[in-house]
């Protein structure tokens, strides 16, 4: 499983919090990626919901990774 920002993109709208199959099935619905829905059948807890993509890519970047003052833009 590998994930890039472009992959974890089409699951910036999903409905969170979401099961593995909630997700699989909002992917196959958007039109994303085959290796999106790759990635998802790789997670191992079908049952436990995720409330957000860094639960299933901790390496997410957020707002607070980009170092550039918003107010100046």
């Amino acid at each position: 499983m590998y994930w890039t920002l472009e992959l974890a993109s089409w699951l910036d709208d999903a409905p969170w919090p979401a099961t593995k199959e909630e997700l699989i099935d909002y992917v196959k619905r958007s039109g994303a990626p085959l290796t999106v829905e790759e990635n998802l059948h790789e997670l191992e807890d079908e049952t436990q919901p995720y409330t957000n993509i860094e639960e299933i890519w901790p390496d997410y970047p957020t707002k607070d990774d980009f170092f550039f003052p918003e107010d100046e833009y």
